[in-house]
């Protein structure tokens, strides 16, 4: 898997509202009613994270969830990182 230039990050970061490139990493926090629902989120994005075989980071601060999403072995972010962004975007 390739590094994305930041042009190409850039232009990708138009497809998915609310994500951010920030300190290496593309992230994006959620806020929910309460903590059941925010773990109800993280409880859905887990099957997605394993059939796509990328895991985020996953912060969960009572009712907001922070998801982080690098490719370690790549050493950057890739077009997998914003696979993933796109799919759990979808889910709101």
């Amino acid at each position: 898997m390739t590094v994305l230039s930041l042009a190409k990050i850039t232009e990708a970061l138009a497809e998915v509202p609310g994500w951010q490139m920030l300190n290496g990493e593309l992230v994006r926090e959620f806020s929910f009613t309460d903590f059941r629902e925010a773990m109800s989120f993280v409880n859905a994005v887990a099957p997605l994270a394993e059939e796509a075989g990328h895991h985020p980071d996953i912060d969960i601060r009572y009712n907001k969830v922070r998801l982080a999403l690098i490719s370690h072995d790549a050493g950057g972010i890739t077009e997998l990182d914003f696979s993933l962004a796109r799919h759990v975007s979808r889910m709101l």
